[in-house]
């Protein structure tokens, strides 16, 4: 079950076609849809996030908490709504496909996919668009 949650000013339209677009993300991927917690939060909520779970003192889009079991994914996504904006703009992109884009990269990570290295961050940026190219 997919649920959308919210800690600041913002709502999600047409959050059933996001949960139907998320799930057949899923299957594609050959995984299972477990419970999974999209939050969206201020900067300031996910700064706080970052630097007590994982000792990081900097600002950042998504932080994702994975609790899948094989290949049944379960997490909590956080989504920065302000950072969301600050990188459609810096990437000149509107916001609604960029939130589409760290929405679906959560997904992508529960599904086994990384960012860390230049190959990895490639893939990574291949299967979004290819999710992105379905989503419309």
């Amino acid at each position: 079950m997919i649920s959308f949650n919210y800690e600041t000013n913002f709502n999600l339209e047409n959050e059933s076609d996001f949960s139907k677009w998320i799930t057949e993300t899923i299957l594609e991927e050959h995984c299972k849809e477990g419970e999974i917690n999209y939050i969206f939060c201020s900067d300031d909520y996910l700064h706080q996030l970052n630097v007590d779970f994982l000792n990081h003192d900097t600002l950042t889009d998504i932080i994702s908490f994975d609790y899948s079991v094989g290949k049944e994914l379960h997490g909590d996504i956080y989504i920065s709504v302000d950072r969301v904006k600050e990188n459609a703009q810096e990437f000149n992109t509107s916001f609604k496909d960029e939130m589409a884009r760290v929405i679906i990269h959560g997904i992508l990570h529960y599904c086994g996919y990384k960012d860390k290295s230049e190959s990895d961050e490639k893939l990574m940026r291949f299967k979004e668009d290819y999710y992105l190219e379905k989503r419309n």
